[in-house]
Formats: C-alpha cells, structure tokens, sequence
C-alpha cells in the first residue's frame, strides 16, 4: 500500500468523527467530513471549530465539511463511518449507492444494531456489496485527546489485509499508533462490551467503594468479555490487546468517558433521564447493555454477572445498590475455568 496522499471521507461529525477528520488531515489526506447540523458544519469548515463537540480545539484549516453525501463522497479513495450506533444502518443505506463497487468502508463505531444485537461488520456485509472490503478501527481513544494531538494507540480490524492497511496507513502518524488485525468478532465485541462494564465502574466510584473494588470489576468484567468471546469464535488475544482490555481500562477509568460518568451519576443517587440529560450526547452502554445480555442468551446461559446486573439497573429492575449486592453475595469459585480459552 503507497503512503502517498488518499481522499478520504469521515461520515458523521460528533467529537469522534471530527477528530478522526483533523487526524488523518494533519497526516496529509484529503479528507471531507459530512454531517447533518448545518451550523456545526459551517462553523468547521470556516471557522475550524467544531463548537458542539470539541469546543476550543483547533481543526486543520485543510480539513473540509459538508452537509452534502454525494459532495463528500466524490472520488474517495475509502470511506471512515464515525456515527453512533442507531445510526450505523441508516448512514450506510445512504452511503450503498454514492460508492462505487469494490470501495473500502472503514467504521469506528462502537456497539450492536439496536433491537437484532447483530455486529456491525454483520450490518455492513448485509447492506454494502459483497465485494466490499471492510475494516473497524477500534482502542482505547477519547476524541477530544486525539484531537489536541495527544499519544493514542488502536487497532484495525478488519476483512481484506490491503484495506485494513491503507486504514492503518492513513491513521498511523507521530502521535497515534494504529495497529492491525483480522479478528473483526473480537474487535466489535470488546468495543461494545466496555461501554457497559464501564457503567458497572462508574456505578462503583460513584457510591465511593474504592479503587479495590474498581479494579476487582475490570478484572472480572475482561473475564466475562473472554467468556463471550470464546463462545462466539473471537479470539482471546484481541480482547486482551487495544480492543478489549486496552478500552476497558480506559472507559472503566478516564472520567472523559460518557459511560462511566453515566454510572457515577447512578452511583450517586441520581435518575437514570437526569444523568442521561446532563451527559447531552449518546450514551452507547444502555442500548449495549440489551444487546450483550441478549448474545449471552443467544449462546446458550453463558455467566455474565456484571453485565446483567448493569442491565437489571439501566432497565429500572434493580437498584444500583441492589446490582452490587447481588455481585458481592455471588458463592466462591475459581478465578479461571478450564475452559475458559476456548
């Protein structure tokens, strides 16, 4: 793959979509970044802000948007899907007859299809060309960190090696490492999966159990991640790599993390409409949490104690309080199963 200059074009200009733009712009791409909100559009096209999402972060003066598909899209090399997860489907309908049969289509959203819980890598087989080439670029990365530049390290996933390299190629930079895989199931799963172990934590901190506990709930949430994994034929190193552990600690930990401070907020006493209100952007894990309760099911009664009980709390059953006690009175066992690598 040459590292000369590609064409580029990010979809969906939240903090993550907008910051992956001004990445690979900085690198020396032509990127477009398309979305919906005309004044956000227009404030970084002219003003080089993105005034909603990452406010007071300079964007590259090179860096183009449009509220026009077509116009961004036009004789892209590959295209980068950074919308929330409800909106995956729908973005790449849009998306299917603006590109030409064969284009690459990378995504680095995070989570399940809402109400089916497929992966999205199923989603995009399902609704691009089967010739298409498909990558996910998944790690531990809050957007605002790379957006002002600070050291990031990811992986790319994904179904043909030239593709994910051209991605890695185009994200890879002085600051930001972006590695390279096959293993889109592990990828995907231990992007989503975090989201809800990390209102697991949040819920924790927020009622002030300590970083003992803390630790204890990334430790045993990575558990129920590799017990999942196993089943549905992900392999065990991506989740202990930048996909799964590597995000885990970082959501579970960094209070820049929506899912995390959702838990606080619930640890805390608060509602879950309140907390939600006060975060005033998607927060992946409740959709998520259905969605991995729903897998687990789906393979059989497989042991996720964590992840049900974030469920039970996001869903009204219990109360966080009641969540954690319900962990703690859980009988002994051993740490690892036999089986647990597969």
């Amino acid at each position: 793959m040459s590292h000369g200059s590609q064409k580029i074009a990010v979809l969906g200009a939240g903090s993550w979509g907008t910051a992956l733009a001004a990445l690979t712009t900085r690198h020396g791409h032509h990127t477009t970044l398309w979305g919906r909100d005309p004044q956000i559009i227009a404030a970084i096209d002219q003003r080089h802000e993105n005034p909603r999402y990452l406010p007071d972060i300079a964007l590259p003066e090179t860096l183009r948007a449009t509220t026009d598909p077509a116009s961004a899209l036009q004789a892209v090399d590959w295209v980068l899907v950074v919308v929330p997860s409800h909106a995956f489907p729908e973005t790449l309908k849009m998306l299917a007859p603006l590109i030409p049969k064969g284009l690459g289509v990378a995504w680095a959203t995070k989570g399940f299809e809402p109400g089916s819980g497929r992966f999205l890598h199923e989603v995009a087989s399902d609704i691009l060309t089967p010739r298409t080439p498909l990558a996910v670029v998944t790690g531990p990365s809050f957007a605002k960190e790379v957006a002002m530049g600070l050291p990031t390290a990811v992986t790319v996933h994904g179904t043909q090696t030239r593709f994910v390299q051209q991605v890695a190629d185009a994200l890879h930079g002085p600051t930001f490492r972006a590695y390279t895989g096959d293993d889109m199931v592990g990828a995907e799963l231990g992007g989503a999966m975090k989201n809800v172990l990390a209102v697991a934590t949040g819920v924790a901190d927020g009622m002030r159990l300590g970083l003992n506990a803390r630790a204890g709930l990334i430790t045993r949430g990575l558990n129920e991640m590799l017990r999942l994994a196993s089943v549905i034929g992900a392999r065990p190193e991506t989740l202990m790599g930048l996909a799964g552990l590597g995000d885990l600690v970082l959501t579970c930990t960094g209070d820049l993390s929506r899912n995390r401070r959702l838990g606080m907020a619930l640890g805390r006493g608060q509602a879950l409409a309140d907390a939600v209100r006060e975060i005033g952007q998607v927060v992946e894990s409740i959709q998520t949490a259905n969605e991995v309760v729903r897998l687990g099911a789906r393979y059989g009664e497989i042991d996720l104690p964590i992840s049900n009980g974030v469920h039970a709390v996001l869903n009204g059953v219990l109360t966080p309080a009641e969540g954690l006690r319900q962990l703690l009175a859980r009988e002994r066992k051993p740490e690892y199963r036999d089986d647990l690598f597969g």
